[in-house]
């Protein structure tokens, strides 16, 4: 069966008509989203569900494949039609639904306290594929609940591959984790780094090498050695780089 735009829209999350309050709300959040956009690396978008397309795409460049930030709006939901590979663009299609059934079944007054994170591919106009994470949270709610507008921030994605699929509300511990082979959701507790990892990091992100960190915090650099590579197996990652990106993107320093 033929896909078309409308696929990504639930009918849990049908949003016909938004009330003059609602409206008065939203009336000059962009300019906040504008802001943020211009201090981040990251790219950003805004869903609106009432229209169903984008309200805003940032100028930021690993979202656009090669687009202008302008082209990318205009073209809304088709931009994965042409840069999604049809089993990442299906993956994208059970998420939305996957998602949308979690958030039905929560309290409303709950709703804006939650984001769901996911990695997909994106082909650019050089044909190179890239794997991305994209966060998806709530900014506004209708009366009765439903997401009228979300944000999405899109950064390279730390995993090896499409999925990935968690759901995670502000200040918990706990990420719902949803078993795509097995089509379930579990609860996995949120990595917790210790200490001494978070200090190596924070010395790592500034550029120190291995043995300036040991000297900063008193230590040979094997033990450095030592905490980098319980830090890497907890991440499940390979290199400091991928470590820094993996913690910053999870909000684990």
């Amino acid at each position: 069966m033929k896909k078309k735009i409308d696929d990504f829209f639930s009918i849990k999350n049908s949003v016909d008509s938004i009330l003059d309050e609602e409206r008065k709300k939203a009336a000059d959040y962009l300019s906040a989203v504008k802001a943020f956009a211009r201090v981040t690396y990251k790219s950003i978008y805004i869903i609106d569900y009432e229209k169903k397309g984008f309200e805003y795409v940032s100028e930021n460049p690993l979202f656009l494949c090669g687009h202008t930030a302008e082209e990318v709006q205009k073209m809304g939901y088709a931009f994965y039609f042409n840069y999604v590979e049809e089993k990442d663009l299906d993956l994208l299609l059970s998420i939305n639904t996957i998602g949308f059934d979690f958030y039905d079944k929560l309290p409303i007054e709950d709703r804006l306290h939650y984001t769901i994170s996911y990695d997909f591919h994106i082909e650019n106009k050089e044909s190179k594929k890239i794997l991305i994470n994209q966060k998806l949270t709530p900014i506004f709610l209708t009366s009765e609940g439903k997401i009228w507008k979300a944000m999405c921030i899109v950064s390279l994605s730390t995993e090896e591959k499409s999925g990935n699929i968690r759901i995670y509300r502000e200040g918990d511990n706990i990420i719902n984790y949803y078993d795509l082979k097995g089509n379930y959701w579990k609860k996995i507790k949120k990595i917790e780094l210790t200490k001494r990892e978070k200090e190596i990091l924070r010395f790592s992100i500034r550029g120190f090498t291995i043995n300036e960190i040991a000297k900063s915090i008193f230590v040979c650099s094997d033990t450095v050695k030592f905490h980098r590579k319980k830090l890497f197996e907890k991440l499940e990652v390979a290199n400091i780089a991928e470590a820094i990106s993996y913690t910053i993107n999870n909000k684990l320093i």
